[in-house]
């Protein structure tokens, strides 16, 4: 975990050479990607804030997010097998990147936001939740916020488990969270049959990691979810003039085939095991 510290996005890196520049003594700003505000010292040589001293960048780059290392800032983002970026939103909770890639939606919605108003069609309060690809956490966070009896989140990006650590948006480990770290295909076969009340299903998309968009895959998860139990799964809303598929009415038909009655929800799809 790593150890909580500012973040800076290029907007507010400008609010606080702006502020040194007209010289004021103190200016409100968020170090935190809006979760909070708080007041900074500005002054020419660099800033102030609970008791330290922290440098202006030689260069801040719009869609970065930087963050403290002990020594410096440096860009939240990885590269190991594809570069993994936490990227700021004009909404404050951040999205994050793979490969250039956007892995939530930002354009009218808050990502956040978004999470909550997927959750809410599983009706979380007093279930054990599935969440399949856990991200940055937002589905959890949102399930333990409607008082769900609690949440298993598998994520096997260590990257973005890092990214996640970063994240002050990002749910902390807390009572009724278990984060796995760990590929929910492989780690699905150990869980019990009817084991979970709810899954929240948000792979990423089919090019990527279409082995979550399976049947073998829909079979498990149909088989971990007890009857009547709710799923939602995020499929986004890929056009099918120019992509030659409609991916909702394909997962929709393998769902059915899985064992759930399922309709279209949004940019996803709403099932119910049978």
């Amino acid at each position: 975990m790593v150890t909580p510290g500012p973040l800076l996005t290029r907007e507010v890196h400008r609010q606080l050479l702006d502020a040194a520049q007209a010289g004021l003594p103190a200016v409100e700003c968020s170090l935190d990607l809006g979760r909070s505000r708080d007041v900074v010292e500005p002054g020419l040589d660099g800033w102030h804030w609970h008791g330290q001293r922290y440098p202006y960048l030689q260069a801040c780059r719009d869609r970065t997010i930087y963050y403290w290392t002990g020594h410096g800032f440096e860009p939240a983002a990885r590269y190991s097998t594809a570069l993994t970026k936490l990227v700021p939103t004009d909404w404050g909770p951040p999205t994050f990147e793979i490969d250039g890639i956007k892995m939530l939606p930002t354009a009218q919605v808050s990502p956040y936001e978004d999470a909550r108003r997927k959750v809410e069609l599983i009706q979380p309060r007093g279930k054990l939740i599935l969440d399949t690809c856990g991200g940055l956490g937002y589905f959890a966070a949102w399930c333990l916020e409607a008082q769900a009896a609690g949440v298993r989140s598998y994520e096997k990006s260590a990257d973005v488990l890092w990214l996640r650590s970063l994240n002050p948006w990002s749910p902390r480990p807390q009572a009724g969270l278990t984060l796995t770290a760990g590929d929910i295909t492989t780690e699905i076969t150990a869980l019990p049959d009817a084991c979970v009340d709810a899954v929240l299903h948000d792979p990423p998309r089919f090019g990527i990691a279409g082995e979550l968009y399976s049947q073998a895959f829909y079979g498990e998860l149909a088989r971990v979810l007890k009857r009547r139990g709710r799923l939602f799964h995020y499929t986004g809303s890929p056009n099918a003039l120019t992509s030659g598929r409609d991916l909702p009415r394909e997962v929709m038909r393998r769902l059915q085939s899985a064992g759930f009655g399922a309709e279209p929800s949004g940019d996803g799809v709403l099932a119910v095991r049978r």
